[in-house]
């Protein structure tokens, strides 16, 4: 049964509130995904503070239009079924599992997104997804600051740790007790 005016304007509104308050969103071809694959990455997502929904293009073309202050080129955007990404806490990590999930089933396909305002294409996506992880990154850094601390503890223990090896070694040539 189709839908009428009034259920339009309440999808238009949805849609609208749900791009206002994303960090991030996708388009993506969910075309070949079987319901159970769907509803596992619905689940993953969820768990990362994320939604993928089916929306209609149309009343996605309009709820884009309400939100943002520019025109998303839309070559491909909107042909063919669009399921949306709708990321509300990490900007990253749901489009990791959004690319990974279609990767592994091999269908479907990004379709374009948008983070920080800014429109990205397929291949921007798909780059983003590969990148590393926020705690990936924030261990790299730590592990990256703490190795020169390390260095200079190790270089000071060394000299320490010699002086009680040579006033060991003084003891046992006094004759005093090898351990």
């Amino acid at each position: 049964m189709p839908k009428t005016r009034i259920q339009k304007e309440e999808s238009v509104k949805i849609y609208t509130e749900k791009l206002q308050k994303a960090r991030s969103v996708v388009f993506a071809d969910y075309k070949g995904l079987n319901m159970s694959q769907m509803s596992a990455l619905r689940n993953q997502l969820r768990d990362q503070g994320a939604e993928f929904t089916v929306t209609k293009n149309n009343l996605l073309k309009i709820a884009l239009k309400n939100s943002m202050s520019y025109e998303l080129p839309t070559m491909n955007l909107f042909q063919g079924p669009v399921a949306t990404l709708f990321s509300f806490e990490d900007e990253v990590s749901p489009i990791k599992a959004l690319v990974k999930t279609l990767k592994d089933a091999q269908v479907g396909k990004i379709k374009g997104g948008i983070l920080d305002a800014i429109f990205m294409d397929e291949f921007s996506i798909v780059r983003l997804a590969n990148l590393p992880s926020k705690l990936e990154l924030r261990a790299k850094v730590v592990g990256t600051l703490a190795a020169p601390l390390s260095g200079i503890v190790g270089v000071l223990s060394a000299n320490i740790r010699n002086l009680v090896y040579a006033v060991d070694q003084i003891r046992i040539s006094k004759g005093g007790e090898s351990n």
